[in-house]
């Protein structure tokens, strides 16, 4: 379990007391809930995050109804996108964009079972803490975003973020004007955040908007580097050094390409609201992800970095960070929950 214990100050921003990870391992429930209120979160107001494998989010056509009939009728719209029965979720609906652009007849549903809301509740309530709202990952980083748009005095024009973490789906999300516009998961290839990002690629020139890049294709079969058995066994290194390089790129244009074709859909989609820029998080590869990123994409990248909207993260551990990057964003939630 991740969190971050948190207090606002006057002046609306957030001052971080604590965050980490907690793992239940052999203790019950008992002494895991022990565990956790010895971290100072107990009576603490709490927002919950639910994991990416505990919800779906969803997009449709909004219904053409009453407000206070939305929520019924797109219950009736996702019934067959569900991965479970209609009447075990429980449901929420927010619009796409700022209904300003093109997009705004369509919404978002998040749909989340039953007995995981439940669950959720649960979990919290034994440890003598108030639920006040439970949240997802994409919105949390659309506060993110959001907030250092505010400070870059760009919040009305959209920009990107992408969060990589190992094991884990990227998440991307495109916001403008304090609301998410789109959304896409995609799977980070097995050891492409400890590999090398085609480190032997000259640096091309940046160019206006994004290059489109070829259609990805693994690097095996015919045309692969081929050496004699024969050859001594320095060669014999340099060809295993050679496939090591050769999967790193196998790696590299697989993440390349779900990005490109990402910036590309939003390009069709919303051409009257071009990207301002692209920022990551990588952990401690967030800098260098970006530079490679801003070669390749022609594209600017920069680094998703949080802590000029936060104190007291200049001392927290880089894997800390990973697993508490979204949650920070749930401290910013600014909407009143939906009764």
């Amino acid at each position: 379990m991740a969190y971050v214990h948190a207090k606002r100050l006057g002046d609306g921003s957030y001052e971080v007391l604590a965050l980490g990870t907690e793992v239940q391992g052999a203790d019950d429930v008992g002494h895991f809930k022990q565990r956790l209120q010895a971290l100072g979160l107990k009576g603490a107001d709490v927002t919950v995050m639910l994991c990416s494998d505990q919800y779906q989010l969803l997009q449709i056509d909004t219904p053409n109804v009453p407000v206070e009939e939305l929520r019924a009728a797109a219950r009736y719209q996702v019934r067959e996108m569900l991965q479970t029965h209609v009447d075990d979720v429980i449901i929420d609906v927010m619009r796409v964009g700022d209904g300003q652009q093109k997009g705004s007849g369509h919404s978002f549903v998040v749909a989340a079972t039953n007995a995981v809301v439940k669950g959720a509740l649960d979990f919290v309530s034994a440890l003598d803490c108030r639920v006040s709202v439970i949240d997802i990952h994409e919105t949390a980083q659309r506060n993110l975003q959001t907030a250092l748009a505010r400070r870059d005095g760009s919040l009305e024009r959209a920009s990107a973020a992408l969060v990589l973490a190992e094991g884990q789906q990227a998440v991307l999300t495109i916001s403008a004007n304090e609301e998410l516009f789109y959304n896409r998961r995609f799977d980070v290839p097995d050891g492409f955040l400890t590999g090398r990002w085609l480190q032997g690629v000259t640096e091309r020139a940046p160019i206006d908007g994004f290059t489109p890049v070829q259609e990805y294709v693994p690097a095996y079969g015919a045309g692969d580097i081929s050496l004699d058995l024969d050859l001594p066994d320095a060669n014999t290194s340099l060809a295993e050094d050679q496939h090591a390089v050769s999967s790193d790129d196998d790696r590299s244009q697989r993440l390349l390409l779900e990005v490109q074709r990402s910036l590309d859909v939003w390009d069709r989609t919303f051409s009257s609201l071009p990207l301002t820029g692209l920022r990551v998080f990588a952990g401690e590869r967030s800098a260098e992800l970006a530079i490679w990123l801003t070669r390749q994409l022609g594209q600017v990248v920069v680094p998703l970095d949080v802590k000029p909207i936060f104190s007291g993260l200049d001392a927290v551990p880089t894997a800390d960070m990973v697993a508490c990057l979204p949650l920070l964003g749930v401290l910013l939630r600014t909407e009143e929950p939906t009764r």
